[in-house]
């Protein structure tokens, strides 16, 4: 038995290399854009996580000021009142 195939049959070897040639020049073409892409898509993922989280702290920061206000506008108004001695009068009103 030998390698070599006789001239009679193709061996389908020369099509297997010309699509794997195309698969690899297919890849190397368009691994350019497919990149591009995911790193985009990756790209406004950072830029929606800053956003987010800066409008976050920013809704915290308000909220925690406005506990702050309340909070102190509460303390200075006075709540107890000293109760007075006043006379009370009970009537019945009899049928």
């Amino acid at each position: 038995m030998s390698d070599t195939t006789g001239s009679e049959q193709p061996s389908g070897s020369g099509t297997t290399s010309i699509v794997g040639i195309a698969a690899l020049a297919c890849a190397a073409c368009c691994i350019g854009p497919i990149l591009a892409v995911l790193g985009a898509i990756a790209a406004l993922g950072l830029v929606a996580t800053i956003i987010l989280g800066a409008g976050g702290l920013l809704i915290a920061a308000a909220a925690t000021a406005a506990f702050l206000v309340v909070r102190r506008r509460r303390r200075d108004t006075p709540h107890a009142v000293t109760p007075e001695r006043a006379t009370v009068e009970l009537t019945w009103r009899g049928q």
